[in-house]
């Protein structure tokens, strides 16, 4: 009798070794800490990225488990952080931004200020997408044309009113403005039912490419003078200028001038410092088991770059000590 009570008290212990380790609350040892981590939608890039750096992470770790799903991508990331919902997140620089100070489309929640940064990944480049039919070469040729500037108070929202704005322009000024995601927006490209359309994301983007096979397109340019107070103003922005072969060459495609914000991976600001400062190591110390093509503009010194919100302490600790911060 006294064996078999022995034998449960073992079982229960070791159960209960096992189960502890929850989102948020950081262990080290043999004990696994379960966290989460918010995307992007299934067909983007955060999706896949995200993915598989929590996999690549959770392997080299061991003791923490990073479990990626899709989400409706920045605000609403930054709000799950904020919440707990989730421990961490893919999301823009430029939306992280707003959340913390509560503007933007964040005027409601207030100021979401349990989120915190870890490293910024990309940049997400300002792309205007225009038909060669409909003569627009400027941004002040968007002038009476019938433009798509993203969903309506996303993150590209924000960047298309904080660019015409630059170039002393609003809604206004347009013949019509749509809402629309960038599928939609393709869809309607198309269909021919608008001029242009706002679009933020990486280089290439599959859709652009995909798009032109169907209708000649090409980039407008953000630059000169303008780049130079847009920059001055929102700072999260940074100049960004499309290679001649991001688009395989294709003509107006590449080469063009731009500005760019950046994806950051963040997360809420309890979560473990020594959790996070060995997620913040593992990410750049194993980038190149990363199987994705972003992961090669992964680096310490532009990790630190563009963000207005403070540091995760434990991602400070990575950035102090491999001397990219003081």
């Amino acid at each position: 009798m006294k064996k078999t009570v022995a034998l449960l008290m073992v079982l229960a212990l070791a159960f209960g070794a096992v189960a502890c380790g929850g989102g948020g609350g950081g262990s080290t040892g043999t004990t696994q800490t379960q966290l989460s981590m918010v995307t992007g939608g299934e067909s983007g890039t955060y999706y896949a990225y995200g993915g598989m750096i929590a996999s690549v992470i959770s392997e080299a770790l061991g003791n923490v488990a990073i479990t990626a799903s899709t989400s409706g991508a920045s605000a609403a990331n930054a709000r799950s952080i904020n919440k707990k919902d989730a421990d961490l997140a893919l999301l823009q620089n430029d939306v992280l931004d707003y959340a913390y100070n509560g503007i933007e489309g964040f005027v409601d929640d207030g100021k979401l200020q349990n989120v915190a940064a870890i490293g910024t990944l990309y940049p997400e480049v300002i792309q205007i997408v225009a038909t060669d039919a409909s003569g627009i070469t400027s941004v002040a040729d968007l002038a009476g044309k019938r433009v798509s500037v993203g969903d309506l108070g996303s993150g590209v929202e924000a960047n298309a009113r904080q660019i015409l704005d630059i170039y002393g322009m609003s809604y206004d000024d347009l013949g019509k403005v749509e809402y629309l995601g960038f599928g939609d927006s393709s869809t309607a490209i198309q269909q021919m039912t608008i001029d242009a359309a706002f679009v933020t994301a990486g280089v290439p983007n599959p859709a652009i490419m995909e798009l032109n096979t169907t209708v000649a397109v090409h980039l407008v340019p953000v630059n000169g003078a303008e780049a130079d107070a847009l920059i001055a103003k929102y700072p999260f922005y940074a100049k960004y200028n499309v290679d001649a072969d991001a688009y395989e060459g294709k003509a107006g495609l590449a080469g063009v001038e731009t500005v760019a914000i950046l994806a950051t991976l963040a997360c809420n600001k309890e979560l473990d410092e020594e959790i996070v400062y060995q997620i913040t190591k593992t990410l750049f110390e194993s980038k190149d088991k990363i199987n994705h093509d972003k992961a090669k503009l992964l680096s310490p010194e532009a990790a630190v770059q563009g963000l207005s919100i403070p540091f995760h302490p434990g991602a400070e600790k990575y950035f102090k000590e491999v001397g990219v911060l003081q």
